[in-house]
């Protein structure tokens, strides 16, 4: 095995396994009155600075996945230039558009789900789950051309303890499809709610919803029970009941019913902010994850960078938990045929920015 390749598989492994218990990433969508669509997502992890990076892929930029053994499994090609927001390593774009309008996003599914094997007769076929955001951006242009392609390669984990992802993929349309890998099948879900946590499944987070089937937005109604009048106390009593922990079942449900009482904007800019103020409710303190006294790491907060991509004006908005400032990266400014490979931290300063108003 490359001596290089030691140091990343020993990441991956820690980064992994510890991600099984401390993840925590949350996905909305939401449409615009002009029918722009925007796609959002929280990225966790309290351990450690995940030393986030974006990248500028151009076309004909080749790459090659990580397996077991080293980097020496499946080479691809991107047919299309595309932006991505990585996490540890440039390969692993967890979050992504690209030049034809297709997003893609990775979610961590620990506990469910199960990928082939990695067998090395097979390694040029066999891609790497952290890399599958890469490929498919590379590769694809509309969710029945995901669907297709995964048909043809093996998703494979670099190490077979790390935790599995799922994954979330729109086109233009604002078709969005889940991909899980269920006892070594890919499985796909149509996501016509648009909202996407952890574990367990799609299916069953769906399922789940039916138990919340009281919530309403707006406040609850004055009543008389066993002789005395009850009211709510303030506004939006309709949602009392509203889980606010930190779990996946949870988060989706908050998200779920915080996306859908949201009033319509009326363009895709001010839908990204719209996003950008609901994923607000889904921002991790440090300190809740781990038990007192044992929080690993000096940083900020768990909740490292939130993310929304309006998918049809080709742009991916970002901000971070040492820069709140939301900043854009507009894919029609990139030619995506000259332009070269790049991949640059989200955050050079790592503080946030505090700005003094002068009185005088």
């Amino acid at each position: 095995m490359n001596r290089f390749f030691l140091p990343l598989l020993t990441l991956i492994t820690v980064l992994g396994i510890s991600l099984q218990k401390t993840s925590a990433c949350t996905g909305i969508t939401l449409t615009s009155r002009d029918s722009s669509h925007v796609v959002a997502r929280t990225i966790e992890w309290g351990g450690s600075n995940l030393n986030s990076l974006y990248v500028v892929v151009p076309r004909g930029y080749e790459q090659q996945s990580y397996t077991p053994q080293g980097i020496d499994g499946m080479k691809f090609t991107a047919r299309y230039g595309y932006v991505g927001l990585a996490v540890e390593r440039e390969a692993f774009v967890a979050e992504g558009i690209n030049e034809a309008g297709l997003a893609a996003g990775l979610f961590y599914f620990p506990g469910y789900g199960k990928y082939e094997s990695f067998d090395p007769a097979q390694k040029e076929h066999s891609i790497a789950d952290l890399q599958l955001v890469s490929w498919i951006l590379g590769q694809c242009k509309t969710v029945d051309e995901v669907k297709e392609e995964i048909q043809k390669v093996r998703v494979i984990a670099t190490y077979p303890q790390a935790s599995t992802v799922h994954w979330r993929f729109t086109d233009v349309t604002g078709r969005q499809i889940v991909l899980e890998i269920i006892d070594e099948t890919p499985v796909f879900y149509e996501n016509k709610l648009g909202v996407l946590t952890n574990s367990p499944g799609l299916d069953w987070q769906l399922t789940n919803l039916n138990n919340y089937v009281n919530l309403v937005s707006g406040a609850a109604p004055q009543h008389s029970f066993g002789g005395i009048e009850l009211a709510p106390f303030g506004a939006g009593s309709g949602f009392l009941g509203l889980p606010g922990d930190i779990t996946p079942p949870s988060r989706f449900v908050r998200a779920a019913f915080y996306q859908n009482t949201a009033p319509q904007q009326d363009s895709g800019p001010n839908t990204v902010l719209q996003c950008f103020q609901i994923l607000n409710n889904f921002d991790i303190p440090i300190g809740i994850e781990f038990s007192k006294g044992t929080t690993p790491t000096d940083i900020p907060s768990a909740t490292q960078w939130t993310s929304a991509t309006d998918i049809t004006h080709r742009t991916i908005y970002f901000r971070t938990m040492y820069n709140s400032t939301i900043r854009k990266i507009d894919l029609n400014s990139i030619d995506f045929g000259t332009i070269k490979y790049r991949a640059l931290p989200l955050d050079e300063i790592k503080q946030q920015p505090l700005v003094p108003i002068e009185i005088g």
